[in-house]
């Protein structure tokens, strides 16, 4: 899943390198915080939340066979 991510964000922004993804695992629940440089943060939300929201719909429909709830949060 870390790797669907930076697959979908890292042709989006300019500085790719800076894009990294910290997983947290908790008995029900698993949190993907991806990270970017601060210039690309507008890039990865795009107009009114589009971009982020459409990266959500994928890793939640990718990680919809597991047993525990995704959550991605995009943090600076």
């Amino acid at each position: 899943m870390k790797e669907l991510i930076e697959t979908i964000v890292k042709p989006l922004v300019d500085f790719p390198e800076d894009v990294q993804v910290n997983v947290q695992e908790e008995d029900q629940r698993v949190t993907y915080q991806l990270s970017v440089n601060k210039n690309d943060m507008g890039k990865v939300i795009g107009k009114q939340g589009r971009v982020a929201k459409a990266i959500r719909t994928v890793v939640y429909a990718a990680g919809s066979s597991e047993q525990k709830k995704i959550f991605l949060e995009i943090i600076e």
